[in-house]
């Protein structure tokens, strides 16, 4: 846990497959920004391959991401460009784009990880323990659907 404005944080990060079942899971303090994250969360993964594609929310438009992911795992980062983006530095186009639309799927993996009570109040003080615990939540959602 680490420190916020608000109190002490955590933050949840993962990967889902097609299927959205769970691939990774990586706990962090809630300070440092998702963009920051998605190396250590692909690092952590259950599965020995890397995703081909990667797909996020605005927060992940980053050039140097899209760099970074590419050069070390091998994947292509799909992400919407914010508003702020300049015409000429765009990147995506709208056949990347429509992979977009089936994001709903890591929302419900979401929905299933957090319908566990532990993982969403957070009982541990030791990031291990809450770690292990959302590890021992995304084994049970795969033996589920199985």
């Amino acid at each position: 846990m680490g420190k916020t404005q608000r109190g002490k944080g955590s933050k949840l990060m993962a990967i889902a497959d097609g299927h959205g079942l769970p691939v990774a899971v990586c706990t962090e303090s809630a300070s440092p920004a998702e963009v920051k994250l998605v190396a250590q969360t692909l690092e952590q993964r259950f599965v020995a391959d890397v995703p081909e594609r990667l797909i996020g929310d605005k927060a992940y438009d980053s050039d140097a991401l899209d760099g970074q992911v590419l050069e070390q795992f091998g994947a292509t980062m799909i992400a919407p460009h914010k508003k702020n983006r300049r015409p000429e530095n765009k990147t995506q186009d709208g056949r990347e784009l429509r992979r977009f639309k089936r994001r709903w799927k890591v929302e419900r993996m979401f929905a299933w990880l957090y319908n566990f009570r532990r993982l969403v109040v957070r009982y541990e003080y030791h990031a291990e323990n809450y770690l292990g615990f959302v590890q021992l939540a995304c084994v049970l959602i795969l033996l589920r659907h199985l």
